[in-house]
């Protein structure tokens, strides 16, 4: 029989608390991102954008407004979380859902 003892500080777990928060918040932007992209009928953010050289036009530009609202989402997500400052407290996922940019469509 063996045990593990770790021994945490209350400042590594409120460090441990952030991270978690982070990952919870960038999963749920990601579901969002991948939610629109199916919204317009395609299986993936991914596949969606891969469309951006189609040679028909309306899927082309369709693709493109797509990434640059998907760019736009994330740089919005990273500025939010640049302007946190410690002890504030990390907004719930639903208020990081309702500060990024909306769909243009």
């Amino acid at each position: 029989m063996s045990f593990h003892l770790t021994i945490q500080t209350a400042e590594d777990r409120a460090l441990a608390e952030v991270a978690a928060a982070q990952a919870g918040i960038a999963a749920a932007i990601d579901a969002h991102v991948e939610a629109q992209a199916r919204a317009l009928g395609y299986n993936s953010a991914a596949n969606c954008a891969g469309y951006r050289d189609s040679t028909v036009e309306a899927w082309a530009s369709e693709a493109l407004a797509f990434i640059a609202w998907r760019d736009a989402v994330w740089q919005e997500a990273f500025q939010m979380q640049a302007a946190a400052q410690p002890g504030q407290g990390i907004p719930g996922v639903e208020a990081v859902l309702a500060a990024l940019p909306v769909w243009p469509g």
